[in-house]
């Protein structure tokens, strides 16, 4: 895409993109999750245009199959997100999807693609360790009510339907983050922004010490906050996704 222009609809990102900002940020979302996830977010933070990826099989993608593992999602995004990656850009990723996140980066460096100024890993542990998600220890009554706390958190009152629906994508999502595991680090060329929520009981600060291993510059920052605080983009966060601009 040339300056000025606008990019091709596409079903991966819900919201329009400007004709010309200086520098985007692609937000993934967390298992069971989509782009809404980011409903909350401005349409720039700073100059930075905020662009939610929208994985297949949720919201407006329901009808469209499941991706199955990171590796097939990251695999399927880097033709949507060329024609965007004509100016500075960062990659952020909430919980699990901070995994397609850094998957994403390795398939662009593969094809000799440009690189993200910063991947930011926000509550999740490294792809080589064992995934710790407490989802994957729940079971789908306890799901349904974690997801119906969720939701109600939003501000949002939820509707049966809604959680049958949320529930199944829930499944399938944390179907694929039991399956993926680097066997060991793989290196990237970005700087990686690692951020750990003070009152994140899920994820402590020593777990995400395994991200040192995948970057030459790994930044581990401490914002005030809980797990799920990242989707009302609290000042704190705004302020460390910018320092790359």
């Amino acid at each position: 895409m040339t300056s000025g222009s606008t990019s091709a609809a596409s079903s991966w990102f819900v919201r329009p993109q400007s004709t010309d900002p200086p520098a985007r940020i692609f937000c993934f979302p967390y298992s069971g999750a989509g782009a809404s996830a980011f409903s909350a977010w401005p349409a720039t933070i700073e100059d930075v245009e905020v662009c939610p990826v929208q994985f297949p099989g949720r919201e407006n993608r329901l009808a469209e199959p499941h991706y199955g593992t990171y590796e097939n999602l990251a695999a399927e995004l880097v033709e949507p997100l060329l024609p965007l990656l004509d100016r500075p850009f960062a990659f952020f990723g909430h919980c699990a999807g901070a995994l397609p996140a850094f998957e994403t980066v390795v398939r662009l460096a593969e094809r000799g693609l440009p690189q993200p100024h910063r991947l930011f890993v926000s509550g999740q542990p490294a792809p080589h360790e064992e995934a710790r998600d407490r989802m994957l220890t729940m079971t789908e009554s306890e799901m349904r009510a974690e997801l119906e706390s969720v939701v109600r958190g939003r501000g949002i009152e939820p509707r049966p339907d809604m959680i049958d629906v949320g529930l199944a994508v829930l499944l399938r999502d944390l179907a694929a983050a039991n399956e993926y595991r680097r066997v060991e680090p793989v290196a990237v060329r970005c700087p990686i922004v690692v951020l750990h929520w003070r009152d994140d009981p899920e994820v402590s600060l020593d777990q995400l010490e395994g991200w040192r291993q995948y970057s030459d510059s790994v930044d581990v920052q401490v914002v005030d906050g809980g797990h799920h605080d990242f989707m009302h983009a609290p000042d704190e966060l705004r302020t460390s996704l910018t320092c790359w601009r």
